[in-house]
């Protein structure tokens, strides 16, 4: 029997994948298993998405009769079993791994198919990513970047053996409960320490003879929005994430000699860019632009287009909640194919690839290294089996945080956290208005030379040349030198005028880049400092049950210790923030005063030059 509910509130979708809901409608679900509160369901209008869970109120209705082969015809859901049914399996203790779909009920990998698309009900106890849940980040293509058939086939290749999200789970039959699913793969979860209260699909709370310590659990946010929610640091937080990890995919914080830090990557290495080409497809009905790329540690070249950075970028802002992925150079509408355009364009991916290559996390990342190495010209098929495992990540959301590995035995003073954190917040704040003053001063000033300052020695320079000429009219031969002299300051004063137009290009904009790049950086970190701010706050509420008597010390310390791995993953990128920009501001101001002496050493030798020539009058 299908199952429905009746909306007990007027909702309004916001979100791609969310439906809007009337007061007293009556939906379709397509499962009653909810997903981090929200449900899919079909409106009465037909459309088909999410909606909060607590909007609705399920009509329940006893099933007439069980499958044929005496199992249930719903996947493990018991409060519907009519009197007399089939007992529910025990639930498994809290360190084995629960798949929603029982064994003997689960479908061939090669033949199931979710209910929706992206939304994997039956997909085990992973938590779902943002991507799947909330639609994830949408990124925006300009004309010149439309997805066409080099990304959207029709052919699907295959996945690789054993891979995680194909449908088929390690030790679904319960032949083996060690946490060592393959060789390098260890589960890890986070459910054996919290009770999950009345959240749907999980094990019920233990029960303690005495009765002292009761059930109370740490509250959720109301706001599901919120980053705190979407990047998973809640989930994981309360104990619900569940996941098998790679030893590649550990992420290692280490204790350095000013707190913690990423560990160093041990094979640094750079990234050219050149080379931007002008290429045509569809016979000259589409053009683009192609950038080679030159990884120093395989020598190989890549050619890429700026679509295929923003697909990278999508992929690495989603898996990684706590790190500042540099933000890529603006699109343009129009004036794509310009030569000042792309030239701009060049060098604002020549600072984002420098950052990205500088990071010990990110550039060690399984889809970058992809992105750096896989000639998608000559082998596209390895290409788009990249492309489709990175999109199938499932160690993202609240998984990802199972990836941090901290120092051992090493403990922090969330107070200390606390206060460092804040002073951060107050130090991206002034660097952001710093450098928005900056940019616009800088920006002025530029503008000015190239159009005000160049005039202005230009007219100079017209008005020696005037006078030149009038002096010309005297016909006497010892002023001839003179006025030769005088004309060639007016011309000195021209070229000084054109030294002013070029000089932007040498100095200021470079500065203008490196400020464009930082003020990403300082966009991202406000939702980084969220999650941090969010877990902390999780910690606190859990002290304040214990205090009262409602939560065992052993549940407490179970959030403090996850909210610790969250505060040393943040405190390690803040370290790695500053370090690049001590890097970075300090190259950048040597090159802008090297190439100021440099200007006015030509300023000064064209002013010497037209001063020479008074010697012989």
């Amino acid at each position: 029997m299908a199952l429905r509910a009746r909306a007990l509130y007027d909702f309004r979708s916001e979100n791609p994948g969310e439906i809007s809901l009337r007061e007293h409608e009556v939906l379709s679900l397509c499962s009653e298993q909810d997903i981090e509160g929200w449900l899919e369901g079909v409106n009465s209008r037909g459309d088909r998405g999410l909606f909060p869970a607590s909007y609705v109120q399920v009509i329940r209705a006893p099933e007439p009769s069980l499958a044929g082969d005496g199992g249930p015809s719903a996947p493990a859901r018991y409060a519907n079993v009519p009197p007399g049914g089939f007992e529910p399996l025990p639930a498994p203790p809290p360190d084995t791994f629960q798949p929603l779909l029982q064994p003997q009920q689960a479908p061939p990998p090669s033949t199931f198919q979710p209910p929706g698309a992206g939304f994997p009900y039956g997909g085990g106890a992973l938590q779902p990513s943002p991507q799947q849940l909330y639609g994830g980040y949408q990124a925006s293509q300009g004309s010149d970047d439309d997805w066409d058939d080099e990304w959207d086939d029709s052919s699907t290749v295959a996945d690789e053996p054993g891979a995680l999200g194909s449908g088929a789970y390690p030790d679904l039959d319960g032949s083996s409960s060690a946490g060592v699913g393959a060789a390098g793969r260890y589960r890890l979860s986070t459910r054996s320490d919290l009770s999950l209260g009345s959240r749907s699909g999980s094990a019920p709370p233990q029960h303690h003879p005495s009765g002292a310590k009761s059930s109370a659990t740490v509250s959720r946010n109301l706001n599901r929005f919120s980053t705190f929610v979407k990047s998973g640091g809640e989930a994981f937080v309360l104990g619900e994430a569940s996941g098998f990890v790679k030893d590649g995919d550990k992420l290692c914080v280490v204790l350095g000699p000013y707190g913690p830090e990423w560990q160093e990557n041990p094979y640094p290495f750079q990234c050219t860019i050149d080379d931007p080409t002008k290429q045509t497809k569809f016979k000259g009905m589409k053009s683009y632009i192609s950038y080679k790329l030159v990884p120093t540690h395989t020598q190989v070249p890549v050619h890429r287009r700026y679509k295929h950075f923003d697909w990278l970028y999508a992929r690495l802002a989603e898996k990684f909640p706590v790190i500042s992925v540099p933000h890529l150079p603006e699109k343009q509408a129009t004036g794509r194919f310009e030569e000042d355009f792309i030239s701009k364009r060049r060098k604002g991916l020549i600072w984002w690839m420098n950052h990205m290559a500088s990071h010990p996390v990110l550039a060690q990342c399984d889809v970058f290294q992809h992105f750096l190495t896989c000639p998608s010209s000559t082998d596209e098929k390895a290409w788009k089996q990249g492309k489709r495992k990175a999109e199938k990540d499932e160690m993202v959301g609240a998984n990802f945080f199972l990836t941090l590995s901290t120092p051992p035995a090493a403990a922090l003073d969330l107070q200390e956290v606390e206060s460092k954190i804040d002073g951060f917040k107050c130090f991206t704040k002034k660097m952001d208005d710093s450098a928005l003053q900056l940019n616009h001063t800088a920006n002025e000033f530029a503008r000015k030379q190239v159009t005000g300052f160049k005039k202005e020695y230009q007219k100079v320079g017209q008005s020696f040349r005037g006078l030149s000429q009038a002096f010309e009219l005297d016909q006497q031969a010892f002023s001839v030198g003179l006025n030769q002299a005088i004309a060639f300051t007016g011309d000195a004063y021209d070229a000084i005028g054109e030294l002013f137009a070029e000089q932007p290009r040498q100095d200021l904009d470079p500065v203008m880049d490196l400020l464009a790049l930082y003020q990403g950086h300082l966009a991202n970190f406000p939702d980084i400092i969220h999650v941090q701010k969010g877990a902390l706050t999780k910690v606190k509420e859990s002290r304040r049950h214990v205090e009262e008597g409602k939560m065992e010390v052993q549940k407490a310390d179970g959030i403090q210790d996850r909210c610790n791995t969250i505060s040393f993953a943040t405190l390690a990128e803040i370290h790695h923030f500053h370090q690049i920009r001590v890097r970075d501001f300090k190259s950048q101001m040597q090159h802008f005063l090297q190439q100021q002496i440099i200007f006015f050493q030509k300023v000064t030798q064209k002013l010497e030059e037209a001063l020479h020539k008074y010697d012989s009058v």
